[in-house]
């Protein structure tokens, strides 16, 4: 039996489907994923930043002109519009002249994430974190002082905006916690920008389940020295029982209606045995141990083993059309969930936001 089919049957297991549903992106044997052809994609990215950094857009030439792939039938690209041949009677790219259509990712580089915005969903793409036993033991930063933003280097027509989550029946759910950035005030206020949230179940899931996966990923501080953390969305499909047909469905929020509501989340967790290297120094050369976990934007009881939503890395790609290891040679990597205890440890989430609340007024659960 395959480890991919033990995967898929693990996956089974999971009471809310999460784990079985992305388990399916990853059916496909060692030899396809050899043979699997490397295209190049072409991308433009706007650059937001903290701010005291400098904002860089990428610039978008007038005309593209692309080299023909030789790997392509005819010596065309599938990954970028054909060289216009000599002679030829029309000219597709002129239309960039006028502006290029995207798709564009709003990329934030701050001190405390990284980030790539959706402008579709109103929803990162992906979310990533860094955290280390000692970013973890400094407390600079307190969450009684900050404030849910909206992200002013997104362009107005494609922002998350606050009233969109007003009396929507979701939390504003962050993807990096606040509480993974204690170590700076600054930097526990850039995970308030909408940017870093999605529209999320509260009770059973952002304010439960969801804060326990949470304080996993802090735990793991304990055993490895270096845990990079990359959090997001997914929209996966959903058999109908009627027509047996498969369908993606999910609730837009907002007045209009324009913030996509996940279906599921993902977070793929990298616990590095060796500390991070200086920086300028070259990345390390130790073991990586690696996992990735597919949960269900709906409530979760807290007995449910986390490693029901264990799945193959190449489920979350699949699933996300996302890359996340693509450097990370294999004899490099092996599975968090084998190197160490995949347990959480279940806290009652409004007994730990009492310290939240302003002095002189009631204890409120406050939305992460």
């Amino acid at each position: 039996m395959s480890k991919t089919t033990l995967a898929v049957i693990a996956a089974a297991s999971a009471g809310a489907g999460a784990a079985l549903t992305a388990g399916m992106y990853s059916l496909r044997s060692g030899n396809e994923r050899k043979l699997e052809a490397k295209t190049i994609s072409t991308t433009t990215t706007t650059m937001s930043t903290s701010p005291s950094a400098v904002s860089a857009p990428i610039p978008v030439p007038a005309k593209q002109i692309f080299a023909p792939s030789s790997s392509q039938p005819g010596g065309l690209s599938t990954s970028a519009p054909a060289a216009l041949g000599v002679g030829a009677p029309v000219d597709p790219s002129g239309v960039f002249e006028y502006g290029f259509p995207g798709p564009v990712s709003d990329i934030a580089t701050r001190t405390a994430l990284v980030s790539s915005y959706d402008r579709r969903t109103r929803n990162p793409h992906w979310v990533v974190e860094h955290i280390t036993p000692a970013s973890l033991a400094q407390r600079g930063g307190d969450r009684k002082h900050s404030v849910f933003l909206e992200d002013g280097a997104v362009p107005d027509k494609f922002r998350a905006k606050l009233k969109d989550y007003f009396r929507s029946g979701y939390d504003r759910g962050h993807q990096v916690p606040a509480a993974d950035a204690k170590w700076a005030q600054a930097a526990m206020d850039e995970t308030f920008y909408l940017t870093n949230m999605c529209p999320q179940v509260g009770e059973g899931f952002n304010r439960d389940y969801w804060a326990h996966l949470e304080d996993f990923c802090r735990r793991l501080t304990v055993r490895y020295p270096s845990v990079r953390i990359v959090t997001g969305p997914l929209y996966l499909p959903k058999k109908d029982p009627v027509d047996n047909k498969w369908y993606v469905r999910y609730e837009m929020i907002g007045n209009p209606p324009n913030v996509a509501v996940p279906t599921h989340f993902y977070k793929v967790i990298f616990a590095e045995d060796a500390a991070p290297a200086p920086p300028g120094a070259p990345p390390g050369a130790g073991q990586v141990a690696i996992g990735a976990f597919v949960l269900p934007n709906a409530p979760i009881p807290n007995e449910k083993p986390i490693t029901d939503f264990e799945v193959p890395i190449e489920a979350v790609e699949r699933a996300s059309g996302l890359e996340f290891a693509s450097k990370l040679p294999v004899a490099r990597r092996k599975r968090l969930c084998a190197d160490t205890t995949c347990a959480l440890v279940i806290k009652d989430y409004a007994d730990r936001q009492k310290a939240f609340a302003k002095p002189g007024a009631a204890a409120v659960v406050a939305k992460r």
